[in-house]
């Protein structure tokens, strides 16, 4: 092989390393991403949740009963 024909085999082959990484960086994103706003939206619904939740507490407590 002579040294043009290595020095462009070289580049393209560097250049197909770059975009590969550049695609695991883009689904790995894309994953965080996803999972991200999943364990946010758990959140926001176990908020929710422990909220009303509350609320049905502060309700029972707020009528007592009278067992005199």
């Amino acid at each position: 092989m002579d040294p043009v024909s290595r020095l462009r085999y070289t580049r393209a082959m560097e250049r197909q390393d770059r975009q590969r990484e550049n695609a695991k960086a883009e689904t790995r994103d894309a994953r965080l991403k996803a999972a991200l706003k999943a364990n946010l939206a758990r959140r926001k619904a176990q908020a929710r949740a422990r909220q009303q939740g509350a609320g049905d507490a502060s309700e029972d407590q707020g009528n007592p009963s009278s067992e005199d």
